[in-house]
């Protein structure tokens, strides 16, 4: 496993998101959650993946729960990554991380994140209490998810010190990151943190001949048009996969994590799929093959 250094944090380039874990709307049923999640967690530490990210509105600490359980005694191996979702007044901050803490079964969490913009509250509001949870030692680095630019550079001079990343929507059919986030990272030793990496599992393939059964289907780039717009897309992942006998969904993921301070969690329906998620932090793409993959995603 290949890890990325920043900003005093060292992360997988690899993760795991966890939004599936406790939650009704992937259809993963009862056993999943059960045994099946923490069985991922599990082997996602015995390769070497440290970033495990959750968030306190999966599965409504539902996921939290499930993560906590699977890393228990196993501290040292995993930089746990969660989000307040940004409803409520700035000052819950302080008791709503402490109960993510609790159902994560540890005295601080790595990285804190607020997980969308506040409709209601600048950063003026939230980000000094994220710098309190600094100071007191519950958080040790202050994140940001689905933010722009300019909000994420907002909360930076709210906190009055770098807030180490941003994690946002990123993957070959979704590069608006390319743009100003993934830059602006570089040159300032911060983290992009890349979710749903695979476009959900468009990238992968499994889905061209049909939609995926669950919630997935009702977007865009899964309907009968929009996989026909991607085919030419997939059909290149996979024919550079079969060079470098691989999967397409490894070489989309290579494809991210060989840009310098982007990492991504794409999530796991088995431990097979995440041992091959795990293996894609080691496959290097040649420069013909990532602007064959850029020109057809552009």
């Amino acid at each position: 496993m290949r890890y990325l250094e920043a900003g005093g944090a060292r992360v997988s380039v690899i993760g795991l998101g966890t939004w599936q874990f406790g939650s009704a709307e992937w259809g993963y049923g009862s056993g999943y959650a059960s045994g099946v999640a923490g069985d991922i967690v599990r082997r996602a530490l015995d390769l070497g993946i440290n970033l495990v990210d959750t968030a306190e509105i999966y599965g409504f600490g539902r996921s939290e729960r499930i993560v906590g359980e699977a890393t228990r005694g196993r501290r040292n191996d995993v930089f746990l990554a969660t989000k307040l979702f940004p409803v409520g007044l700035p000052q819950m901050v302080r008791w709503r991380a402490r109960a993510s803490a609790r159902r994560l079964g540890v005295d601080h969490v790595d990285l804190y994140q607020q997980h969308w913009a506040s409709p209601l509250f600048p950063p003026g509001a939230t980000m000094p209490r994220f710098r309190k949870l600094i100071e007191e030692g519950l958080v040790d680095h202050a994140g940001v998810s689905n933010h722009s630019l300019l909000q994420w550079q907002a909360c930076d001079a709210a906190l009055g010190g770098p807030v180490l990343s941003n994690q946002v929507r990123f993957s070959l059919v979704s590069r608006e990151p390319d743009r100003e986030i993934v830059p602006w990272a570089q040159r300032n030793g911060r983290i992009v943190i890349a979710y749903s990496p695979l476009g959900q599992g468009l990238l992968s393939g499994k889905y061209q001949a049909s939609a995926p059964s669950n919630f997935r289907r009702f977007r865009s780039d899964f309907s009968a048009a929009g996989r026909v717009r991607r085919e030419p897309l997939v059909a290149a992942l996979r024919d550079i996969a079969v060079h470098h006998r691989a999967t397409a969904a490894q070489v989309a993921l290579a494809w991210l994590v060989n840009k310098p301070n982007v990492v991504a969690i794409p999530g796991a329906s088995s431990v097979k799929q995440l041992e091959e998620n795990a293996a894609a932090a080691d496959l290097g793409l040649g420069d013909d093959e990532v602007q064959r993959l850029d020109s057809l995603s552009a």
